[in-house]
């Protein structure tokens, strides 16, 4: 994003990447895979909001925080740049268009049939401090699925007073400044919202701190390397979920500049997801991209503008892919 400062993966420099070269693979589990859901921060909402619909004949819900409507960028950087993050009055993505691009992709197999939207929860957050996306595009999102599936049961929280950056009640940094790791300290629980959203109440009561393991994982088994990202993800996996009781599936995606190679662990443990992860019996997949200057994407954002090839925002998308396949290796198939 033009406001975030450029800070490039280890390995462009003469580094090396964060993570060992061999890192174990994902563990099966035994997961229900009615239950799987998604979420994202920024890039990692409008990745979000590619896979639900690429894939909502297996998702069941989604969220998104500060992120526009599916296909916005319609495969151009500067598209993305002038019309899906801070776009002038008027000149914002038309609505109606993307949603007839959908319904082609979908008549056509590339995204999942549209009626797979129907019973799906879908929330969508913009904090009113967000000086880096534009308010205008998380209704544009709700305005979106609205369109294509009207009863799809979506809600908007627009009125929280907190910046570009992924909202917790403690962890993190000010909550009015957008800077890595883009974790901030807000009194408000983002993780609690999207899971409630998403599942209803907890199964279990919540603990002070998550009490099962945050694991690291080659995400190269996965064609991570062909899909651009890094070599190593991370799992959460709560206790019961190890120890053989069925659990559902979420999928966190980090915003520009917040993986792993950047801001260390500070979302795939600060975020909030893993205690609340504990409550819900709710494995937590946290992909991790990379950066790059080949394609161009110098702060690790996740593809929606088409950096890694024409079909990004498809079930052929080379992301898209590598992340359904990380969910099948858990026991979550999405195709």
């Amino acid at each position: 994003y033009p406001d975030v400062p450029l800070v490039l993966d280890p390995s462009l420099t003469g580094g090396r990447a964060a993570g060992p070269p061999h890192d174990a693979p994902l563990p099966a589990l035994k997961l229900d895979p009615a239950r799987t859901t998604v979420s994202g921060l920024s890039s990692g909402a409008y990745m979000a909001q590619q896979l639900h619909l690429a894939y909502s004949d297996h998702l069941s819900g989604a969220a998104f925080v500060a992120g526009g409507p599916y296909h916005c960028a319609q495969g151009a950087l500067q598209t993305a740049l002038a019309q899906c993050m801070k776009p002038e009055p008027g000149k914002g993505p038309a609505v109606e268009a993307l949603a007839g691009f959908a319904r082609a992709a979908a008549s056509a197999g590339r995204i999942a049939p549209l009626a797979g939207l129907a019973d799906d929860a879908v929330l969508i957050l913009h904090g009113k401090g967000d000086q880096t996306v534009a308010e205008s595009l998380s209704r544009d999102s709700a305005a979106l699925y609205r369109a294509l599936a009207p009863q799809a049961r979506v809600h908007e929280d627009l009125a929280r007073d907190f910046s570009h950056t992924f909202p917790t009640a403690t962890a993190g940094g000010a909550c009015d400044a957008s800077a890595p790791p883009y974790v901030g300290r807000c009194g408000f629980d983002a993780a609690q919202e999207i899971l409630q959203a998403l599942y209803g109440k907890p199964r279990h009561a919540v603990a002070p701190a998550a009490t099962g393991e945050l694991r690291r994982f080659d995400q190269n088994a996965y064609d991570g390397k062909q899909a651009l990202l890094a070599a190593s993800g991370y799992v959460y996996v709560p206790r019961a979920c190890s120890g053989g009781a069925t659990c559902a599936l979420h999928i966190a995606l980090h915003g520009c500049q917040q993986n792993a190679d950047s801001v260390g662990e500070a979302f795939v443990r600060d975020a909030g997801y893993n205690r609340w992860a504990d409550a819900y019996d709710l494995v937590v997949l946290y992909p991790q991209t990379r950066s790059s200057l080949a394609p161009l994407n110098p702060k690790a954002c996740w593809d929606w503008w088409g950096y890694s090839g024409a079909d990004y925002d498809t079930r052929e998308g080379v992301q898209p892919r590598a992340i359904a396949a990380m969910a099948a290796a858990l026991g979550a198939p999405l195709r």
